[in-house]
């Protein structure tokens, strides 16, 4: 028999598995829901202040009492809980057949579940009660999120107004020291074979998970592994609320042993990324400058420019770097054929807290361009590409004369809610109104991933509202990075028709 203990996350407690427990129990398994001190039940007589070490130890208590021979511990956490089941599987590690993680970070020893908290602005003040406290971790409540307030810890999407009431009325604070309280490992968990479980209206899907793995993000190597297996759910940050008949069914997947195995980087398998572009474009020749690739057409000049900046975040130790990366290349030789000069270039976006910095050598970039007597400084259009396109905030708002437009391929057109960035500027849709007349050229992927396509179609929305120059070319069949994976239907003419949009704004 297979038994499911489900320990659930901030502020919550064991009635937000009333479904899902039901139907995992109807299908035969044993389920076992952990009431965490402080938030599923008060605390014992004696017992202090209530830290990650007290909930470490009520996960240990359902395991040692669910534990028989013949049954099959799979420990679920969501959210916050999947710090305590962590700490409890690493001193239980021979007794738990798999973890699944449900829409949750990646915990390391020695890490504070406060750094998973999404929001800047909410770990600063969880750190503000505690030394306002007096006790510092050992101390000290973070009180619930108002109704409206749900979507700082991650995307309401999916859940009911009668859910997101009850979500709300039986939430009980949080205790300072569970947030605080760093998580310590030995590493014996390490052997236990894990799911993640990503709901993909709050952050990356699996398809999304395999590029950033391919890219070499360090933290991501490895979730590439035989014994480390992915589902997606097409829901918000609360599955056991919004979809918990399909959260069942996949939890049964899961212990059986199902779901996706990611490729691990340097396996033999050339990565999407380094594809060759979907264009037969002429080598061209380029000139480089710190960190900035300049593809020149023929004639003197001065030529007009398109500056293409890429998405990310892409790992500083990335080989090669963006610029040399098949989808810019290619588009700037592109360019470049057609009497406009092609400009790639490196910035440092190396996580989503790094939108400052890129932005910052965009700018530098772009100024460094304008100033080659080659290039016509009155005529430059900035083309975005995936996790770049928040950059398109910062021209979008009161945009220079000599900007004649602004391109975006599947771009990210709003924070993320597992970004955490309540109140960024690097928000396009709160920018767009402030665009005037500039051009803006959107290349949608019919095929995007679903935390993605949610910000274009906010994006779309307020330009009808508030009339933006917008033009959308689709591509109905493609992907997320569709001019280096297997061309679908329309993908090459779309390619045209959006390099031909933006040419046609620079030369008219």
């Amino acid at each position: 028999m297979t038994v499911f203990i489900l320990v659930a996350g901030a502020f919550t407690g064991p009635h937000v598995w009333r479904d899902t427990a039901a139907r995992l129990t109807a299908e035969g398994a044993e389920v076992h829901t952990v009431a965490l001190t402080g938030l599923g039940r008060p605390p014992a007589d004696g017992v202090g202040a209530v830290d990650l070490e007290t909930h470490i130890a009520d996960v240990l208590a359902a395991i040692d009492a669910a534990a028989e021979p013949g049954g099959e511990i799979v420990l679920v956490g969501h959210d916050y809980g999947i710090h305590p089941v962590l700490g409890a599987a690493d001193r239980r590690a021979r007794s738990i057949a798999r973890i699944v993680h449900l829409d949750t970070g990646m915990p390391q020893d020695g890490v504070p579940a406060l750094a998973a908290v999404p929001d800047q602005l909410l770990r600063e003040e969880v750190v503000e009660r505690a030394a306002g406290s007096g006790d510092g971790v050992a101390g000290g409540e973070l009180p619930p999120p108002a109704r409206e307030a749900w979507s700082r810890w991650g995307s309401t999407a999916g859940l009911s107004e009668a859910a997101l009431d009850g979500l709300t009325a039986l939430a009980a604070p949080q205790p300072l020291g569970t947030l605080l309280q760093p998580l310590r490992l030995t590493g014996a968990v390490a052997a236990v074979p894990a799911t993640g479980v990503l709901c993909t209206a709050n952050g990356p899907g699996v398809e999304m998970l395999q590029m950033m793995v391919d890219v070499g993000t360090p933290a991501l190597r490895a979730l590439a592994d035989a014994r480390v297996a992915f589902f997606e759910l097409p829901t918000g940050h609360w599955p056991m609320l919004s979809c918990p008949e399909a959260l069942a069914e996949t939890l049964i997947e899961a212990a059986s042993g199902g779901g996706h195995v990611l490729t691990p980087a340097g396996s033999g398998r050339t990565p999407a990324h380094l594809r060759p572009f979907l264009l037969d474009v002429p080598e061209r020749l380029r000139e480089r400058t710190g960190n900035t690739d300049l593809y020149l057409p023929d004639g003197p000049g001065p030529h007009p420019a398109v500056v293409f900046v890429h998405g990310g975040p892409v790992p500083a130790e990335a080989r090669p770097t963006p610029r040399d990366w098949p989808t810019l290349t290619g588009y700037a030789r592109h360019v470049a054929g057609q009497g406009v000069a092609g400009v790639t270039l490196d910035h440092r976006l190396h996580a989503v807290t790094d939108y400052g910095q890129a932005a910052a050598d965009v700018a530098d970039a772009v100024e460094r361009v304008r100033a080659d007597p080659r290039v016509d400084a009155d005529r430059v259009a900035l083309w975005f590409f995936s996790g770049g396109g928040p950059i398109t905030a910062e021209w979008l708002t009161d945009p220079p004369v000599w900007l004649r437009c602004v391109a975006a391929n599947y771009p990210i057109l709003a924070p993320l809610p597992s970004w955490g960035m309540t109140g960024s500027r690097f928000h396009p849709v709160r920018a767009l109104s402030r665009a005037g007349g500039l051009p803006v050229v959107l290349v949608r992927a019919g095929r995007e991933s679903a935390e993605i396509a949610a910000t274009v179609e906010e994006f779309v929305a307020e330009a009808d509202r508030c009339g933006a120059n917008l033009e959308i070319i689709d591509v109905p069949e493609g992907r997320h990075g569709f001019e280096t994976l297997e061309p679908a239907d329309g993908a090459r003419e779309a390619v045209h028709r959006a390099v031909g949009a933006v040419l046609a704004r620079l030369k008219g």
